[in-house]
């Protein structure tokens, strides 16, 4: 096999859509990467670093350098505001691409999803987003602080006093359907809760939880860390109601005291799940991917897919940073032997 010959689509610019691409060009293969938005890293790319005196590996710092070399990368072509709009097989993938209204096809050897994944919107929790303004989602939470390098309640701009991080929006949740742990939410709400302690040491944490996932590079450190400095409350609270004074008030059942309480916060940050993203599905369709109950605790379907096509990151399963890289390094290797064990001579 003739690498240079062989051409990949890379449909999804974050995290694992730049890493694999990065990993087939190295390995001498042509990609065209897709992303539908204007720009590329997904949602990690609005990460803050969560270091406090420390690294505490969150993995935000890998994803501008990605973004760099797969930028610069001369066997890599991007396509951004680019959206698939049919694909056909035949003896190779015949792609329609649409960028801001201009179709262009192109033929490729291989295709990769790595189309990420949806936040849960928790519009309908009980806990007021949309409604009271210092009720915030952790990636907002996320985009604040590498914004401004500090936490201000949104409704006042004053820093608070306290906040309230509560975990498994969304996710780990019968009522929804939604069965699977979003992995990632507890290690990276306690690395915040931490990392803004240390930028704003008046700031005292409570930490509700079901149970704290281990997942994630030097966990027990960190956590043993946080378990000295954030107050962990193993009960999720039942509503979030607005006082007189602008804060907020949580009701949850106590289990050290077997009885309900009520806390007051400056803020609450509502820990969101990971979802399937809508473009995964759409994308199994023109692939013949029989996508019938599928959800990411049901993911068999994804994980049988046709001659030629591979899945990496989020698109399979929820997934940290680090996670998504080495889940891209392997379908890039498994892309490359796929060739080599398929290889039609096509130039």
């Amino acid at each position: 096999m003739n690498p240079a010959t062989k051409q990949i689509l890379v449909i999804g610019g974050g995290i694992s859509g730049l890493s694999a691409a990065v990993d087939l060009a190295r390995l001498g293969l042509a990609v065209i990467l897709v992303e539908h938005s204007a720009s590329l890293g997904g949602h990690a790319a609005h990460l803050s670093c969560k270091a406090a005196d420390r690294c505490v590996a969150c993995g935000a710092c890998m994803v501008e350098e990605k973004i760099r070399e797969a930028d610069t990368h001369d066997a890599v072509q991007i396509f951004l505001n680019t959206r698939i709009e049919k694909i056909d097989r035949h003896n190779r993938f015949d792609v329609t691409l649409n960028q801001n209204g201009q179709c262009r096809h192109v033929s490729v050897d291989a295709v990769l999803l790595a189309t990420g994944f949806t936040p849960f919107h928790p519009v309908n929790k009980p806990y007021g987003y949309g409604r009271f303004e210092n009720v915030m989602t952790n990636l907002e939470l996320d985009q604040m602080m590498r914004r401004n390098g500090a936490i201000k309640r949104p409704s006042d701009d004053e820093f608070p006093g306290n906040m309230a991080f509560i975990q498994c929006v969304g996710s780990r949740d019968s009522s929804l359907g939604h069965l699977w742990c979003s992995k990632i939410c507890c290690g990276a709400a306690l690395r915040m809760a931490r990392c803004i302690q240390h930028r704003q040491p008046e700031v005292k944490a409570t930490f509700f939880y079901i149970d704290v996932q281990n997942f994630g590079k030097n966990f027990q450190t960190y956590y043993a860390d946080a378990q000295q400095k954030v107050q962990l409350i193993r009960s999720i609270p039942a509503d979030v109601l607005k006082t007189a004074d602008d804060r907020l008030k949580l009701s949850y059942f106590d289990p050290d005291t077997h009885a309900y309480q009520e806390s007051v916060f400056d803020m609450v940050i509502l820990s969101i799940g990971l979802m399937p993203s809508e473009s995964t599905r759409d994308l199994a369709a023109m692939l013949n991917i029989d996508m019938a109950g599928y959800s990411f605790e049901q993911k068999s379907a994804l994980l049988r897919p046709p001659d030629g096509v591979f899945i990496a990151g989020t698109a399979l399963e929820p997934m940290g940073i680090a996670e998504s890289t080495l889940s891209a390094g392997k379908a890039a290797g498994d892309i490359f032997h796929y060739l080599k064990n398929h290889d039609t001579d096509i130039r």
